[in-house]
């Protein structure tokens, strides 16, 4: 089967931030993503309470040059206020069309 390379994107963040990220990524030209809940201890500690909220992965497929668009917006609108994590991994994916096919 033929396989294309592109970018998994993966974002860490405060679950406050969803709507925000979205709106956000969906402007830059995300096609499509998947949230999950999710927990963990870092560089912050773990959270004390729920009253502190949770944090949320954000997950999208994307190219290289909307991965460093992304990049470079999360960097510099989230990472100065808020405890957020964005990392890029290179995949393989069958079905290209899902992930880059523009939309109408």
């Amino acid at each position: 089967m033929k396989t294309t390379n592109l970018i998994l994107l993966t974002i860490i963040a405060e679950d406050e931030l969803e709507s925000r990220l979205i709106e956000d990524l969906k402007k830059l030209g995300v096609r499509g993503y998947t949230i999950c809940t999710v927990r963990g201890e870092g560089h912050h500690g773990l959270r004390a309470s729920q009253w502190e909220g949770e944090n949320i992965k954000l997950e999208a497929i994307v190219d290289s040059d909307l991965a460093d668009a992304i990049s470079e917006h999360v960097a510099n609108v989230y990472f100065p206020h808020f405890a957020t994590i964005l990392y890029l991994l290179p995949v393989q994916v069958l079905r290209e069309e899902k992930f880059t096919q523009l939309l109408p």
